[in-house]
């Protein structure tokens, strides 16, 4: 065979051997890292020196990347985990300040995981504002503090609103069951659309001082008149019982006719000059004082 065949073929193969195993790129190589806000578990302790360089910033308060109530102190880039008490949430609205605030006032949405609840009487957790059990029963909720709880009770027409955490509106806390006609158990009549949007008030049949204004003419809400007041339902405003045939004694053995009298025909208020003049009428007179001189009391 030709020495110059046999060369090509022997470059040739050591060309395929080289692109078979040298000449093979490696995959590259990934590092996991751990969450900017979140320390990894640790085994030993290597890898507790390690965590010392997890925090974001040598100093501040950092929230934890999934769970609301948990967060980490850092100082001089030692990091601490710690929680909120039970019902609490880590506020991070600022890493400078150590902050522990109620659910209605943070937005866990981007890390809802939570600690395991230490409930109690009437308080399904520690701390924060929970509805009554009872879910037909709209205006009481209680307010819980370290596991002891307060009822508190919503002025009349107000509902728990458990996403606001305050009484409001029925159609705005839109609770299953305490809808505003499940809570007044008044329905708003058909009306046209013209009539519907001058939002019409309707007397409470059941409660003369009160009545319904019904919002864009089908959601009820109820309003009162003042102490010593009725609804006219022929004006739609607030009047005096005598005005209005069908209430003129619903404040019989509230308040004497000398009292509603009073209330629909108020003195007028002083001035300042009347109060002034008054003040100076009160002040009793007193009689001009002498000073002794010392000759006087030597003598």
């Amino acid at each position: 065979m030709d020495v110059r065949l046999v060369a090509i073929i022997l470059c040739h193969i050591a060309l395929l051997s080289g692109q078979s195993t040298g000449g093979r790129k490696r995959p590259p190589t990934t590092t996991a890292a751990a969450p900017r806000y979140r320390p990894t578990a640790v085994e030993d302790e290597e890898a507790v020196d390690q965590q010392e360089s997890e925090c974001p910033e040598p100093n501040g308060f950092f929230a934890d990347a999934s769970q609301c109530d948990k967060y980490y102190a850092c100082s001089d880039n030692k990091i601490t985990e710690k929680l909120c008490p039970d019902g609490m949430v880590f506020n991070d609205y600022s890493s400078q300040q150590e902050k522990c605030d109620l659910p209605l006032n943070i937005d866990c949405s981007q890390r809802p995981a939570l600690q395991t609840p230490q409930p109690a009487e009437h308080c399904p957790r520690q701390n924060g504002y929970f509805a009554h059990e009872n879910q037909n029963i709209c205006d009481k909720f209680y307010y819980c503090v370290d596991g002891k709880f307060n009822a508190i009770t919503c002025p009349g027409g107000l509902v728990y609103n458990e996403k606001s955490g305050i009484c409001t509106w029925p159609d705005e806390a839109k609770k299953k069951g305490c809808s505003s006609q499940d809570v007044f158990n008044f329905r708003c009549p058909n009306v046209t659309s013209e009539i519907a949007l001058q939002h019409p008030r309707y007397a409470n049949p059941e409660d003369c001082q009160f009545f319904y204004v019904c919002v864009n003419g089908d959601t009820p809400r109820r309003n009162g008149c003042k102490m010593g007041q009725v609804f006219n339902e022929a004006s739609g405003k607030c009047d005096w019982p005598r005005n209005v045939p069908e209430c003129a004694d619903w404040y019989r053995g509230v308040l004497t006719d000398e009292e509603l009298y009073n209330l629909e025909n108020p003195k007028p208020k002083e001035t300042t000059k009347e109060k002034e003049a008054a003040a100076a009428r009160r002040k009793p007179s007193r009689p001009p004082t002498t000073k002794r001189t010392v000759e006087e009391d030597d003598e």
